[in-house]
């Protein structure tokens, strides 16, 4: 008996275990049935799939992983349409921008150190006489010429010659690219100015033609009043002196008017030639104020000259005379108080200078940087004559000497313009 029940035992013993443990394979397996959904839903993740799920599971530790990695999926899959949409946006502006710049007269290419081209608009394809990919790579130099030594880098609104487009006009400028990494890049923008110069070339000549045709009847006129003044064609009375000399004063100013245009025309195309002399100041500035004193006169205004000594200083006497008269008048012109004008002259390391200075309205400081400019004129705002051309040719006759005219104003105190030319 006890036998039978040992047996037994041992036989519920080896039942308990049998069902024990195939209860543990079945649990194993649907563990390992779910490791591997979970291994082929990363893998899909991975190659780029964001469409793949695990499919639920009713049990509560495999539902909450099931959930968190298809929370992620999604998540995955919204980042990435964001991206998608990013990119498409990115792509629209690059292709605006594109258009934008492939649409503009001017030309735009990039070079490397090296000077070759990175890239270029159609508009400097069809100027160099190139298609499509066959400029990339190449040196800018085996299509342009430029005037001088000038490193391409620091090239600043100077004239290039285009080997392929010989009958136009161009102005180029470098900028350089400022970006993250060490590599040098320069973009570079060029202009056809082909028209401009035709028009400016073409107002020029008709200015210079018409003013010269003018001074003819002009300084006819001047002779006729002088002889008049000088009792040539019979006596004349106080009054029709006094009428005379006004027009005598007019036609002077119509005269120098005509003559500046006259020169600044020949600056343009033949330079300024100069005639060099040994010039002693003091009877050479004394001798100009008395010529330019009666005008002043007119305005109630005495001109004054002071100088420390005698200085002596090579230069073209008539195109110097013709600068300081020029500055005197615009003194006058601008001195609108009933004060002097003072002219003096120094010295400065390397250099002398004369300096004429009124006390009249001065000029504005966003002024002063373009009183030299040519047809500026600051005697419009005052609804006096003027074209802008005095100073500025007065600027081109002081630069050919070797020198400078520099300005210091302050509105409503004086204005000093200063002459420096070499010793």
């Amino acid at each position: 008996m006890l036998w039978y029940i040992l047996n037994l035992s041992i036989i519920i013993v080896f039942i308990v275990l049998f069902l024990i443990t195939r209860q543990t394979n079945k649990r194993w397996s649907k563990i390992n049935d779910y490791l591997g959904m979970v291994t082929n839903t990363v893998n899909s993740v991975r190659y780029g799939n964001l469409s793949t799920k695990i499919d639920e599971i009713n049990h509560p530790t495999y539902q909450n992983v099931t959930d968190s990695i298809n929370r992620m999926v999604e998540t995955l899959n919204d980042r990435e349409k964001m991206i998608v949409e990013y990119q498409a946006e990115l792509m629209r502006q690059n292709k605006l921008l594109e258009s934008v710049i492939n649409s503009l007269s001017d030309g735009i290419l990039i070079v490397n150190d090296k000077y070759n081209i990175l890239r270029v608009t159609p508009k400097v394809s069809s100027w160099f006489g190139a298609k499509g990919q066959e400029i990339i790579g190449k040196n800018i130099f085996d299509y342009i010429q430029i005037s001088d030594d000038t490193p391409l880098e620091r090239i600043k609104n100077k004239d290039v010659f285009i080997t392929h487009t010989p009958t136009n006009n161009f102005v180029m400028n470098t900028i350089k690219l400022s970006l993250d990494d060490d590599k040098k890049r320069y973009v570079i923008l060029i202009k056809d100015v082909t028209n401009e110069r035709e028009i400016e070339t073409l107002k020029e000549d008709f200015v210079a033609t018409l003013t010269h045709d003018l001074k003819v009847p002009i300084v006819a006129e001047s002779n006729i009043i002088n002889f008049l003044l000088d009792g040539k064609f019979g006596e004349i009375n106080e009054k029709q002196q006094f009428a005379l000399l006004n027009m005598k004063n007019s036609n002077q100013e119509l005269v120098e008017l005509v003559q500046i245009i006259l020169e600044t025309y020949k600056i343009k195309e033949t330079g300024i030639k100069l005639i060099k002399e040994n010039i002693m100041l003091n009877n050479f500035i004394t001798d100009i104020i008395r010529s330019t004193q009666p005008i002043a006169n007119n305005s109630g205004i005495k001109i004054h000259f002071t100088s420390q000594r005698d200085i002596k200083v090579t230069a073209d006497s008539l195109q110097l005379e013709r600068v300081i008269k020029n500055l005197i008048s615009n003194a006058i012109s601008h001195s609108n108080t009933k004060d002097k004008i003072d002219i003096t002259t120094g010295e400065i390391p390397g250099f002398i200078t004369i300096s004429v200075i009124d006390y009249g309205q001065g000029i504005p400081a966003e002024e002063i940087k373009l009183i030299f400019n040519k047809y500026y004129s600051a005697a419009k705002k005052f609804r006096k004559i003027g074209t802008g051309l005095g100073l500025y040719l007065s600027q081109q006759i002081i630069k050919s000497h070797g020198g400078e005219i520099t300005v210091d104003s302050e509105e409503n105190v004086k204005t000093e313009f200063c002459i420096k030319l070499p010793m």
